[in-house]
C-alpha cells in the first residue's frame, strides 16, 4: 500500500478555528448555570407584574371599580390578565415586584401564593418574584414566603445569594441572560437583572414609614456587578463598557420624586411612597455603571418612567383587582425588550436597545406609552457630549 498523504487543512479551517477559539467562553466564567438567554430573533422579553394583592381567588372582591363590575369582580380577574398578558406577550421571562399576595386577606399565605402564581406556573415560564411590604401579613413570614416561592415550579427566584453570608431581607439575588445559543456572546451574560428586598416597614424606632434597601445589600449588588463587568469585559469577546443591568424591587427609592409631567413618560397620580430616610442606593447604581433601569411597584396609580442621571426610573402601575386603584383607570402591565445588535457576520452581539409600553387590561390589550429606555447609540452621543463639556 502506498504512503497515505496528509490531509490539508484549507485557510477556511484555520479561520474556523481561530473563530471558535475567539468566541468560546468557559461556563464557568458566568459564574453560575445559564438559565435564561437571548432568542434566535435576538431579543429577550420580560414582563412585570406589580402588586397583585392576591388573596382568597372568587371570594375575595374588587376595590375601585365600577359599582356595574363589583358583582362580577374578584382575584379571579387578576389572574385572567396574567393569562392574557402571557398569551399577547409571550415573555421570556416574567418578575412579580412584590405584594403578590394582599396578606391580611390570605388565609393561607401557601396556599394565595399558589394560585397567585398559577398562570406563570402553568406557562412553563421561567419567572421570578420579590417581596413587597404586605407579603408577610398572612400566616408566613417574609423567610417563609421567599422559601415557598423558591419551591414553586418554573422559579429563578432565590431566598438569598450563597455567597453572602450576611444581608438583610429575603429575595437578594441576581441573575445572567446569555447571548444567543451559537454566537460569540453565548457563554457570557449580555444582560444582568438584579433583585433586592426593599423590606416593609421600618425598624428602627425613630425612624417611621416604609422599609428602604439596606448598606449589607448594597454592598452585595456592588461586589455582583463588579464581578459581572469583569467577566464581561475580558476575553474573549472582550468589551469596553459593562452589560446594560435592569434592578426590580417593591417599594420606590425616594429619587422618584424628582420627576414632574415635563420630565417623564406615563402618569403621576398619587404622592411617592418611598423610605423616609435616603439610604443611597441609588448613588451605588449610578457608582457602579452598568444599571440602565430600575422597576419597582407598591404606588398603584403612577406608571411612569423618568431618567435621572443615566437611570431610568420605572413604575408598572397597579396590576390586581384586590388592590387599590381607580375606576375607569385601567389595570395595567409594563414590558420591557432587550435587543441585541447584528454583528457584521451575521450574528448576534451585545446589547444595542431596552424598549418599554404598558398594556391595559381593556379589551384589546391596548399598549402605551412605548418608549426607548437605553439605547448604545444614544449612550455613545451622551459620553462624547460630556467630555466635550469638559474640553
Amino acid at each position: 500500500m502506498g504512503k497515505k498523504n496528509k490531509p490539508s487543512l484549507s485557510l477556511s479551517h484555520f479561520v474556523g478555528v481561530v473563530v471558535f477559539s475567539l468566541c468560546f467562553v468557559p461556563k464557568s466564567v458566568l459564574g453560575v448555570k445559564q438559565e435564561l438567554r437571548f432568542g434566535k430573533n435576538g431579543e429577550f422579553k420580560i414582563l412585570q407584574v406589580a402588586d397583585m394583592h392576591f388573596a382568597e381567588g372568587k371570594t375575595t372582591p374588587c376595590l375601585d371599580v365600577f359599582p356595574k363590575q363589583m358583582p362580577s369582580c374578584s382575584d379571579i380577574n387578576t389572574t385572567s390578565f396574567v393569562e392574557r398578558m402571557i398569551q399577547a406577550e409571550k415573555p421570556d421571562f416574567i418578575v412579580f415586584t412584590g405584594d403578590n399576595i394582599f396578606g391580611f386577606d390570605a388565609i393561607d399565605a401557601a396556599k394565595s401564593l399558589n394560585a397567585a402564581f398559577r398562570p406563570a406556573i402553568a406557562s412553563n415560564i421561567p419567572w421570578a418574584a420579590v417581596l413587597g411590604n404586605h407579603d408577610q401579613e398572612s400566616t408566613l413570614s417574609r423567610e417563609g414566603v421567599m422559601k415557598h416561592v423558591v419551591g414553586l415550579k418554573n422559579t429563578l427566584s432565590q431566598v438569598n445569594p450563597a455567597e453572602a453570608h450576611i444581608i438583610d431581607g429575603f429575595g437578594n439575588y441576581n441573575l445572567e441572560i446569555g447571548g444567543v445559543r451559537g454566537s460569540c456572546f453565548e457563554n457570557k451574560s449580555a444582560l444582568n437583572l438584579y433583585f433586592l428586598d426593599s423590606g416593609d416597614y421600618s425598624t428602627v424606632p425613630a425612624i417611621r414609614g416604609y422599609g428602604w434597601i439596606k448598606p449589607s445589600q448594597q454592598l452585595w449588588f456592588q461586589r455582583t456587578s463588579a464581578k459581572l463587568q469583569r467577566a464581561y469585559m475580558r476575553q474573549p469577546e472582550k468589551q469596553k463598557g459593562p452589560a446594560p443591568g435592569l434592578v426590580y424591587f417593591h417599594i420606590p427609592l425616594p429619587e422618584f420624586a424628582s420627576f414632574d409631567s415635563s420630565n417623564f413618560t406615563g402618569v403621576r397620580q398619587e404622592g411617592i411612597s418611598s423610605a423616609s430616610v435616603n439610604s443611597g442606593f441609588f448613588t451605588t447604581m449610578v457608582e457602579a455603571g452598568d444599571v440602565k433601569a430600575v422597576f419597582t411597584g407598591h404606588d398603584h396609580l403612577n406608571d411612569f418612567c423618568g431618567e435621572l442621571t443615566g437611570i431610568q426610573l420605572c413604575y408598572a402601575g397597579g396590576f390586581g383587582y384586590h388592590a387599590y386603584g381607580k375606576a375607569g383607570w385601567s389595570r395595567r402591565a409594563r414590558v420591557v425588550v432587550a435587543s441585541l445588535e447584528k454583528t457584521g457576520k451575521g450574528s448576534w452581539g451585545d446589547v444595542k436597545s431596552i424598549k418599554t409600553w404598558k398594556r391595559l387590561d381593556d379589551v384589546n390589550l391596548t399598549a402605551i406609552d412605548r418608549q426607548v429606555l437605553w439605547s448604545k447609540s444614544l449612550a455613545g452621543v451622551h459620553r462624547k457630549k460630556q467630555v466635550g463639556d469638559h474640553e
